[in-house]
């Protein structure tokens, strides 16, 4: 005699009580939109996964020839290129996470309409393909560490944190823009605009200790700020300094950025199989 099927209870608010419980349960979703992002990347690509290094390097270089040759800015006693890339690193982490958090619940519109399983998978699945990118384009720096025969001190071991604070900040733009983008379309066209302009913005190409000590503050308003310079920190060890007052200006806006973001998805996610 058979055994008795699995009982189903469906349960008034159940949804909402079980909600971070079901994100666990759907661990091996996530798995696997994570590791088919993975492969669709840069599949029918001719160089593949290269691109993660190529367009990070390409960067490197027209920036420390612009702001390193040209404009003969600072660098604290670290090679110029090391200075770039160390911020370089966050930036395109971010950036990516960024454009691929905002399409990631249009793309898997079709799942998502058709079965219930926590929304939040989605967006954290996209954020951990930019992630790998990263990993992969540390190559590049560990390669320029050895070519400038550089070697950092203690403070590498905390890189970890500010890896952590960079998450933060990707995760919490991320959800937001995932979520406004399936009611608002614009969101698609608003996206590079804000990759773009958080470029020039941002102390990418060169160290923020150039901004007048008057605007140093203000300028901490973006949340990058913090991570770069953290990156920096951590990095070069050395000249390079921490602006502390604007570093927890920085780290306070990254964290009201992710609890606001996880807040806003939460409030949206029921509407998403009806709207998108």
């Amino acid at each position: 005699m058979s055994p008795h099927p699995p009982e189903l209870i469906i349960e008034a608010g159940r949804t909402e009580s079980q909600y971070w419980k079901d994100l666990w349960r759907y661990r091996e979703l996530f798995y696997f939109l994570a590791w088919r992002d993975i492969l669709v990347r840069y599949k029918q690509t001719v160089i593949g996964i290269a691109w993660a290094l190529i367009r990070p390097f390409l960067t490197m270089i027209v920036f420390t020839i612009v702001f390193g040759n040209l404009a003969k800015l600072p660098s604290g006693g670290a090679p110029y290129p090391i200075l770039v890339f160390a911020a370089m690193l966050p930036w395109q982490f971010f950036a990516s996470a960024l454009a691929e958090c905002s399409n990631s619940l249009i793309v898997n519109s079709n799942l998502i309409s058709k079965v219930y399983f926590p929304r939040l998978i989605v967006p954290s699945s996209a954020v951990i393909v930019s992630f790998v990118d990263f990993l992969i384009s540390g190559i590049i720096l560990l390669a320029l560490m050895i070519w400038f025969n550089f070697v950092p001190d203690w403070r590498i071991v905390t890189l970890p944190l500010f890896i952590l604070l960079a998450f933060a900040a990707a995760m919490g733009a991320g959800l937001w823009l995932a979520a406004l983008n399936v009611k608002y379309r614009d969101f698609r066209y608003i996206v590079p605009f804000i990759v773009q302009f958080g470029l020039y913005i941002s102390p990418v190409g060169f160290s923020s200790s150039i901004v007048p000590p008057q605007w140093r503050l203000l300028y901490s308003i973006n949340p990058m700020v913090g991570v770069i310079d953290g990156f920096r920190w951590a990095i070069l060890g050395g000249e390079a300094q921490l602006y502390w007052p604007g570093f927890m200006l920085s780290t306070g806006l990254v964290a009201l950025l992710l609890l606001s973001g996880i807040w806003y998805f939460r409030q949206t996610e029921r509407t998403f199989a009806d709207v998108i």
